[in-house]
């Protein structure tokens, strides 16, 4: 053989690789290879940037400009970042003609599920539907499958897992008052107020959420973090959100564990727990205990207005399918994600029956002694009895999981600017009821 020849077979391997002759990149394939397609043109993006509202929260405008905005925030404001790693771990797809075709009742009558998502009536955004592990529904009616929609107060969860991750590592005792944790509120309105009933949304605090009023107490703390509206005259406008909760006079309208007040300023305590107990800024906490280990096809990020203190309470972004990564943890194909169990058995059961009892009262969400309840529990909404989690996010969007059926939803949408649209979350439910047997439940 000649030594032409020799080299030849000694880089053929090498050729065969550069050539395309490699493994099925089955752990590493996007969904597909169609170029990124712009979603609008240049005037219009220019038109939404100048119409943003520049005295008031800019999330409170409706119609046209909140679907451009819902979708589009990163380009409006800093974010941090929730950092993937590793490879994509594909979501298997196994389409279900029949969710597409359930029959959805609307005030121009019944229609199947797909058409009133692209209906005038509907302001969806996008859809995905897991079952299985496998997306068995999936549809981006008015966005991009790459885009980052914001999730508001579906983000609430995130820090509440973090906690139950530290608590199952002893780090944490959610029966202790959060100063044993951070002093510096030891002369706040949260001293003596357990970790566990900041979780619950039940710290019995004058302080829920207002975003009307601002001078209420909820206002100033969304000044402090910047999603308020500062005003540049105002030199007394709290600076950040730490020194704000630490000096935070707030009167009581209960004692702690009996009456359930929803805050965003509670999500705000228990994401400065995480950076206590871990020594570093939230989002990268969250990014090296999940984000980073779901196979997550993009980085996720957080609305962080001032200081890159991201939004916990609310300014969450990530790709659909993304999100719905997440929901495959509290699942039994947590294993198509993830092949550690991030969230625990013990936790799952948890939320399901472990509800402070004085909280359902004070919902009134009880269907009688022995009947099916809704409960709030570790700043979820509801969990049902019969195991479905979900947690609601401002303006349409929703994150579902029924660990029993193996089922996860994802939505997202938008207000109309005369807010006449029909309301996404209780399509999605109708669906997944009518179709899977999961309860009937009205977010």
């Amino acid at each position: 053989m000649s030594a032409t020849c020799r080299v030849f077979f000694l880089l053929l391997p090498a050729v065969l690789w550069l050539g395309g002759c490699r493994p099925a990149p089955d752990a590493t394939a996007p969904y597909n290879d169609a170029p990124v397609e712009p979603d609008i043109g240049l005037d219009e993006s220019l038109r939404h940037h100048r119409a943003l509202v520049r005295d008031d929260m800019w999330w409170t405008m409706a119609g046209e400009q909140m679907a451009w905005t819902h979708k589009n925030a990163q380009q409006l404001f800093p974010t941090a970042t929730l950092h993937r790693a590793g490879l994509v771990r594909p979501l298997p797809q196994r389409p279900m003609p029949e969710v597409a075709a359930f029959p959805v009742d609307t005030p121009q009558g019944a229609m199947p599920f797909a058409e009133f998502l692209e209906s005038d009536q509907s302001t969806a955004l996008a859809v995905v539907i897991l079952q299985g592990g496998s997306i068995v529904f999936e549809r981006y009616p008015r966005m991009q499958d790459y885009q980052k929609p914001v999730y508001w107060s579906v983000a609430k969860v995130l820090p509440a897992v973090l906690i139950r991750i530290f608590e199952e590592r002893g780090r944490v005792d959610p029966s202790r008052p959060i100063d044993a944790y951070l002093p510096e509120l030891g002369q706040s309105a949260f001293a003596g107020i357990s970790v566990r009933d900041i979780l619950d949304m039940a710290t019995g605090l004058d302080c829920e959420d207002d975003y009307e009023n601002r001078d209420s107490c909820y206002y100033q703390y969304s000044i402090a973090i910047g999603d308020g509206y500062r005003d540049p005259q105002d030199l007394s406008a709290p600076d950040n959100p730490y020194d704000f909760v630490a000096n935070l006079k707030a009167g009581k309208n209960d004692a702690p564990g009996q009456r359930f007040s929803y805050s965003g300023v509670n999500t705000f305590v228990l994401a400065w727990l995480v950076e206590k107990l871990s020594g570093h800024p939230f989002h990268d906490v969250l990014s090296r205990e999940i984000w980073s280990k779901l196979g997550a096809e993009a980085d996720a990020a957080y609305i962080a207005y001032r200081y890159g203190i991201p939004l916990t309470h609310g300014g969450f972004m990530a790709r659909p399918r993304d999100l719905a990564r997440f929901g495959l943890l509290f699942t039994p194909s947590r294993k198509v994600v993830s092949d550690e169990p991030i969230i625990s058995r013990d936790y799952i059961d948890f939320l399901r029956s472990e509800a402070n009892p004085a909280l359902r009262r004070n919902l009134g969400a009880a269907d009688g002694e022995d009947g099916p309840y809704v409960h709030n529990i570790h700043q979820w909404d509801y969990v049902h009895s019969d195991g479905t989690l979900f947690k609601a996010g401002w303006a349409g969007q929703g994150l579902i999981v029924n660990p029993r059926l193996d089922l996860v939803a994802v939505f997202a949408s938008y207000f109309k600017e005369d807010y006449s649209e029909v309301h996404l979350g209780g399509k999605v439910f109708a669906v997944l009821n009518g179709v899977f047997g999961m309860a009937p439940i009205s977010p």
